[in-house]
């Protein structure tokens, strides 16, 4: 029976690169000379720190730019308010990974709402959609691709 997974992953490697080219462009760059500005990469999270609100702005803008041209989706990026203390600012992002609980149940729902002759099955961070045909397959991908969903969504392990 053809069967596909619906994911929202990244490439976590592009992201370690895309941090290290944006750290090196900030201390090359002539506005945040002696700002200390740095970008830490954590387990699931980028720390963003610098002086100024106004600095973070420009930093979250070079970071932006540098994960679009690894091929990362920016969509995954969910942006906390900064945390303005002293003389120093800090911003994190979090990294979402993973479809989480109540998105995929809402998934499910509207799929089985729209009458296509598939399955989806819940799989921890993941939904496995299998049907009879690829071609409920397919509009079921067509689907999902039309609703207003703000985490990116990938289609893998297609199989007939």
């Amino acid at each position: 029976m053809p069967s596909f997974d619906v994911v929202s992953d990244f490439n976590r490697h592009e992201v370690a690169n895309a941090v290290d080219q944006s750290n090196r462009e900030v201390t090359t760059r002539f506005d945040f000379k002696g700002s200390n500005s740095k970008f830490i990469l954590e387990e699931n999270s980028i720390n963003l720190i610098s002086q100024s609100e106004f600095q973070l702005q420009q930093m979250l803008d070079i970071l932006r730019q540098k994960l679009s041209k690894r091929g990362i989706n920016i969509g995954c990026l969910q942006i906390e308010d900064p945390d303005l203390s002293g003389n120093e600012a800090r911003q994190n992002i979090i990294l979402r990974k993973g479809i989480d609980s109540d998105l995929a149940r809402n998934l499910v729902k509207k799929i089985k709402a729209n009458k296509i002759k598939v399955q989806v099955a819940i799989q921890g961070d993941q939904l496995r959609v299998s049907g009879k045909k690829r071609d409920h397959l397919q509009d079921t991908i067509q689907f999902i691709k039309e609703l207003d969903i703000d985490l990116p969504l990938q289609y893998e392990n297609f199989r007939d």
